[in-house]
């Protein structure tokens, strides 16, 4: 039925939609007798459920949306249901900071404060305005998910996390984490359903991140088309990944942290942060 609608309307590109639907009565009827042959059972219960799926996964697009998914709409597939397609590591970002704000869900911003003349006559100074957020999950939701997320570091797949942040006190701060991978690959089958070949696409790994109620983020590693081959990494990578940059972030995150002694003198050779992210990225590698 598509196919004669783009041929008409190439051949004639100025019809209307009254002029297709009268012109297409009789493709329109041979293409849905087969809905009603009872030897095409099998193939109409296919179609039924494929076709409830799709405007299943329509209506859930807009929940979607609001949770700060990034695309229009939602592919139906068992990949979309577990959430390993269709995403971006700054969507991932945005529903973590949902969760870790009660599920109110405030838009990122790049730039907090302009100024410009200091010590001038001139001095000018632009703030963004306050924005009160918009309350996409209830509370008790949100609560939930971080529970749920916080136990993934404790006793998940997330574990690696659980001693690796502490506040300028050094006490132990609660980190919550999801880790995802994906060997994305594309899939190519002979009739029968045996497959031909599956030549890999990309492979990636992350971990979305909250540490203690205030900061979130992602992370994840990507090698993109057929080097991808060649790798075999988890999301075990850029869990490691993230636990070498935790006494940096700590830095960041809460200036008073005690740095190690200045007096204290390491006899070991020298080491660079790219051998001591080897090592670690090593000891990820399955």
């Amino acid at each position: 039925m598509e196919l004669w609608c783009t041929a008409t309307l190439r051949r004639e590109p100025g019809l209307g939609w009254k002029d297709i639907l009268a012109r297409s009565q009789t493709q329109r009827r041979e293409a849905n007798e087969w809905l009603l042959a009872p030897h095409q059972r099998v193939a109409q219960d296919l179609r039924l459920r494929a076709r409830v799926e799709r405007d299943a996964f329509v209506r859930m697009a807009p929940a979607w949306r609001r949770l700060g998914f990034p695309f229009h709409d939602l592919v139906p597939s068992l990949a979309t249901a577990i959430g390993s397609s269709s995403d971006r590591p700054s969507a991932l970002a945005d529903l973590m900071g949902i969760l870790v704000n009660d599920g109110v869900r405030r838009r990122p911003r790049l730039v907090e404060r302009l100024r410009f003349g200091a010590s001038t006559p001139y001095y000018t100074v632009f703030e963004a305005p306050i924005e009160r957020g918009e309350r996409v999950l209830p509370s008790a939701v949100a609560r939930a998910a971080r529970l749920a997320l916080q136990e993934t570091v404790n006793s998940g797949t997330a574990v690696t996390l659980r001693d690796a942040f502490s506040d300028e006190h050094g006490r132990r701060i609660t980190v919550g984490a999801k880790t995802g991978s994906g060997d994305n690959r594309f899939h190519t089958f002979a009739p029968g359903g045996r497959l031909i070949s599956a030549p890999a696409t990309s492979r990636t790994a992350a971990v979305v991140f909250q540490i203690g109620d205030r900061y979130y983020g992602t992370l994840t590693a990507v090698v993109d088309g057929r080097l991808a081959e060649n790798y075999g990494f988890t999301s075990a990578l850029p869990l490691a990944v993230l636990k070498l940059l935790a006494r940096e972030m700590e830095r960041h995150l809460f200036p008073d942290t005690p740095g190690e002694p200045s007096e204290a003198v390491d006899e070991r050779p020298a080491r660079s942060a790219a051998d001591s992210l080897r090592d670690e990225a090593s000891a990820a590698l399955p």
